[in-house]
């Protein structure tokens, strides 16, 4: 269903879609080929003294970040482009079915239920696709592209890469199946809550007529306790996971520079072929973190 709703509204965005994922490409090739360059300059520049070679070498890095910087940008301008526009234009299909509605098929939604539905879940659904169009291409290249580059540099530390990756997923896997039921919850509430401010505002002289204002004012005081409640939760485990991530991100570094300091003593590896490694480990994990965060869109955006 969400997605045919997606597909439906986001052909006339297809050639937005086209050039986010060509930018993307762009973007994650140049941030792959960075840690490599800095290796290169490390090895073969600064251990040598070859002062001509650090400024020709950092000056392809230079180029390469200002083209990283441009393709990332431009991607996100067409990304947004696109998943606003899809946005309002499933808002303009939601308003004109629901201006079609017989009185019983209005009666069976109920007016708050549709309002939100309008506004509130239409914009979850542009979140999705945006964060979708920003990450699609990035996160599987990234992921792959790192690891593979990760092993050219030293395989001998390849095992870091095979244990801090299943880390992060299982920490931030559990803090998300922990928020899926509380999406739900929280949807339910701004339901309740839109409804009880229609039928007070509708009904404001027979609230006053029969001197109703204190229940009144009770029953919207226990409907935004309760999704008050229900957010704070929420907000506990987005919380949490920040540092959860940076834990495992800093036990990761720490990791690549305790065995690669020994291998690098052993003299089994460069001092800027460690660099680079580490480098990739932190993106696969940046990666794979997004990822996540894309993926934990899904519930928000199907409710």
């Amino acid at each position: 269903m969400l997605w045919t709703l997606i597909r439906r509204h986001l052909r006339p965005y297809l050639p937005h879609v086209a050039a986010v994922a060509v930018l993307q490409l762009a973007t994650v090739l140049a941030t792959l080929y960075l840690p490599s360059l800095n290796a290169d300059i490390i090895d073969n520049g600064v251990a040598t003294g070859d002062t001509d070679y650090i400024w020709r070498v950092g000056g392809l890095m230079l180029l390469v970040a200002i083209v990283q910087v441009i393709t990332a940008i431009t991607s996100v301008w067409f990304g947004a482009r696109a998943a606003m526009g899809l946005g309002r234009d499933i808002r303009r299909s939601v308003y004109t079915r629901v201006d079609r509605f017989s009185t019983e098929e209005l009666g069976r939604y109920g007016a708050p239920t549709l309002i939100t539905r309008a506004t509130n879940d239409v914009q979850q659904v542009q979140m999705l696709v945006l964060m979708t169009l920003n990450f699609m291409v990035m996160v599987p290249i990234m992921s792959i592209g790192g690891i593979v580059m990760a092993i050219q540099e030293d395989p001998g530390l390849s095992w870091l890469v095979w244990v801090s990756v299943p880390v992060l997923m299982v920490i931030v896997g559990f803090l998300v199946t922990r928020l899926m039921p509380l999406f739900q919850r929280m949807q339910d509430n701004i339901d309740a809550i839109n409804g009880v401010m229609r039928e007070q505002i509708m009904g404001i002289r027979v609230v006053r007529a029969f001197v109703r204002e204190e229940h009144e004012t009770r029953r919207f005081r226990d409907a935004n306790a309760t999704l008050t409640d229900t957010s704070v939760r929420i907000g506990r485990l987005f919380v949490l996971m920040g540092p959860a991530i940076t834990i495992v991100l800093h036990l990761a570094t720490a990791a690549v520079l305790w065995f690669g300091g020994h291998r690098v003593d052993a003299g089994l590896v460069e001092v800027g072929a460690l660099t680079a490694f580490m480098q990739y480990l932190l993106q696969i994990l940046m990666a794979v973190m997004m990822g996540t965060f894309m993926f934990m869109m899904f519930p928000r955006a199907i409710i």
